[in-house]
């Protein structure tokens, strides 16, 4: 009698521990899924906020009225950071660019004094750039606001595109996960589809019969994505480690958010596709259970 009670333990134990790591696996995708989506919206922030735009000033202005202007422009809310960059510096960039001193050919110094802006990713589209450029060219020290307007737009039509996709990519697999996870929670009940037939011709309802089940596939859910979290973890330590640093793109507060949405996200599919598979047996005649 002890004997068959082991092998039954041992038989609970393999078929737990296997849909632990089915759903594990299952998670994994859904949680690099999401890990995408926010690596992609951290690339468009840190895209848009390391665009420059450059504030250029009247060549008559004094060091009093640039730190006033610059003052102005870091109170914005608009604006992330500035930097101010002299005419000896800018004509310094240019010898670089150019590989000749322009002021041996003009016989003046061409570079005027700046400052260099970057914006918030938020103000980092055409409509907000817009109305930033008045603003700003409302100020009588300031002679112009250059940008590169293609490259915005390249950025902006690009990155939202990319996003859509990524959007349409975890919708399909958010399916997929519900019917992998739905399909292996399916192969555990089935084996205990007799008992329950039991329990509903004793009385027992619905309800009654699916709370133990969602129990512990609640339980298995919160294991199984707390497997996930460890594997996606490992896997972005060594990505790390191994090619580039991920830190830009997405900080330590997405990563709790991720992680967290891989355990939610485990036990909300673990427990919609339990009463699922209960209900295929509760509303099943009792003919029909040796026939599935």
């Amino acid at each position: 009698m002890s004997g068959k009670k082991n092998v039954s333990t041992a038989r609970f134990l393999n078929a737990k521990i296997t849909s632990m790591i089915s759903i594990s696996l299952v998670l994994v995708l859904l949680g690099l899924t999401i890990l995408i989506i926010f690596m992609g919206n951290g690339m468009s922030k840190y895209v848009k906020e390391n665009m420059s735009f450059s504030v250029m000033l009247s060549p008559d202005v004094t060091d009093a009225e640039i730190a006033r202007v610059r003052k102005d422009l870091d109170g914005r809310p608009f604006v992330k950071s500035t930097r101010f960059i002299s005419r000896q510096e800018a004509k310094e960039q240019l010898i670089k660019d150019l590989g000749e001193d322009p002021e041996e050919l003009l016989g003046y110094n061409p570079a005027q004094d700046c400052i260099e802006i970057f914006l918030h990713s938020e103000y980092a589209n055409n409509d907000s750039i817009t109305l930033i450029n008045e603003v700003i060219r409302s100020d009588n020290n300031v002679t112009d606001l250059l940008y590169q307007q293609e490259a915005i737009d390249l950025i902006n039509n690009n990155l939202s595109k990319v996003m859509t996709v990524l959007l349409i990519l975890s919708v399909i697999l958010m399916f997929i996960s519900f019917t992998l996870i739905r399909n292996t929670i399916r192969l555990s009940v089935y084996s205990k589809r007799f008992i329950i037939n039991t329990m509903k011709l004793v009385g027992a309802t619905g309800g009654f019969i699916r709370r133990p089940f969602v129990k512990n596939n609640i339980f298995t859910g919160v294991i199984s994505g707390i497997m996930a979290d460890a594997i996606i973890f490992l896997m972005l330590y060594y990505f790390s480690k191994e090619y580039v640093e991920i830190q830009p793109l997405v900080s330590t507060t997405d990563l709790i958010i991720i992680f967290g949405l891989v355990i939610l996200l485990g036990v909300i599919i673990s427990t919609i596709a339990t009463a699922f598979a209960v209900n295929k047996y509760v509303k099943m005649k009792s003919d029909q259970l040796y026939y599935v």
